[in-house]
């Protein structure tokens, strides 16, 4: 039987999932100021391609995914998620400053993976741990939760960069390197800081695996495997969201509108992020998924029509409402279809196939943009949407 931390509630939540949720607001307001504008200082600064930028992300990604498959199993099997996560955590943090001496492709490329890496190690873990430390009757609310905690630190981050660039280079279309630097140096402290709050943390006390478990291989239920099924087709469309910024580039926006449309993006995200995930606990997960991939098919569907510099501000507040529907409730959804036993492996293969998927999701992005015209990418994100949502009223009955 599932057992959870009888620790008081923190917010009508579990400890485990409010810290976690503080651990992930930190780390996020760090990531967004040192990687958020890195698609820039590739292009801008180190003079790379689109194709060498696709290349980098989907490495990056499928790095971290890859990654996942192997720590969510290990979680099971260790019935340890604490520890993982944390040396995933810390693993990220102690590769950022390494960002201040990179001058070519290569070099941001090794750290980008390195950072992933350490996603890679904490993700699966950690959904598990959120998982375990709540009822099914609110992991929905619990999730959204989670990500509403972590969009909002991609919100405080941005808008942190935001500043940085309105004092140091003001309303320049392209981003600079002293810009740049001062957005790594002023990364690095939350970065460090999320690290202090996993002391609070704790093992639920749930044996993820009997003792025979560990030798043994888990088994998935088919249902689940359908749904991974639908999420590599439906990620095949979904390249990395360099892209998006730099079509947003490409139609006028400076650095300067960028930035603060990736606050108004996270802000959205947060925002409805936790009530998706109460609504998804009362009317079911699938429902609420196909409304959110139905608005990132329009979404889409703008950034390929649109010519105007004004739209993407729009285009980036709907992006915001699929997140804040979808991500969370997914990952609830995950929970909802397999054994308790095996809720690490299962995050592991979820978040696996995700990112693997975004590697040559985002090689196709970069050649369908320098091979057909900017906005190709976009509708062939958009049809694959179309078809996913096909499969998920069709095949995903819970």
């Amino acid at each position: 039987m599932e057992q959870t931390s009888e620790r008081k509630p923190i917010l009508g939540l579990n400890p485990n999932v409010f810290y976690l949720g503080v651990v992930s607001f930190l780390t996020d307001v760090s990531s967004e100021l040192i990687f958020t504008l890195m698609p820039l200082f590739l292009a801008n600064v180190l003079g790379a391609s689109t194709v060498i930028i696709g290349f980098i992300s989907g490495v990056a990604d499928s790095t971290a995914s890859l990654t996942n498959i192997f720590s969510g199993w290990l979680s099971d099997r260790l019935s340890k998620r604490k520890w993982l996560s944390f040396f995933g955590y810390a693993l990220s943090s102690l590769t950022k400053p390494f960002m201040l001496i990179a001058s070519t492709w290569g070099p941001v490329m090794g750290i980008r993976f390195a950072d992933r890496l350490g996603k890679g190690v904490r993700t699966a873990p950690r959904d598990a741990l959120v998982a375990d430390s709540t009822p099914e009757e609110v992991r929905g609310k619990a999730f959204g939760f989670h990500r509403a905690m972590d969009t909002g630190g991609a919100a405080l981050g941005l808008l942190s960069a935001a500043i940085v660039v309105y004092f140091v280079q003001g309303s320049v279309l392209t981003l600079e390197l002293k810009t740049y630097n001062w957005l790594i140096i002023l990364g690095l402290i939350p970065a460090f800081l999320a690290l202090l709050f996993f002391i609070p943390v704790q093992e639920t006390g749930k044996e993820a695996a009997s003792s025979s478990a560990g030798t043994a291989r888990v088994s998935l239920p088919n249902k689940y495997k359908i749904f991974l099924a639908i999420m590599f087709l439906f990620t095949l469309g979904n390249s990395s969201d360099a892209f998006l910024i730099l079509r947003a580039q490409d139609l006028g926006n400076d650095v300067l509108l960028i930035t603060l449309m990736l606050v108004m993006f996270n802000v959205v995200y947060a925002l409805f992020a936790t009530p998706a995930g109460i609504v998804s606990d009362k009317l079911g997960r699938r429902t609420v998924i196909i409304v959110g991939w139905g608005i990132y098919a329009l979404v889409y569907l703008g950034f390929a029509l649109s010519n105007q510099p004004w739209a993407v501000w729009l285009l980036w507040a709907l992006y915001g409402l699929y997140y804040g529907l979808s991500e969370g409730v997914a990952r609830a959804l995950v929970s909802d279809l397999v054994p308790e036993e095996a809720r690490g492996t299962a995050y592991g293969w979820y978040h696996g196939t995700v990112g693997i998927t975004l590697l040559p999701a985002s090689l196709i992005a970069g050649w369908l943009w320098q091979s057909v015209n900017p906005a190709a990418p976009f509708y062939f994100g958009a049809a694959l949407a179309a078809i996913a949502m096909v499969g998920m009223l069709m095949l995903i009955k819970k």
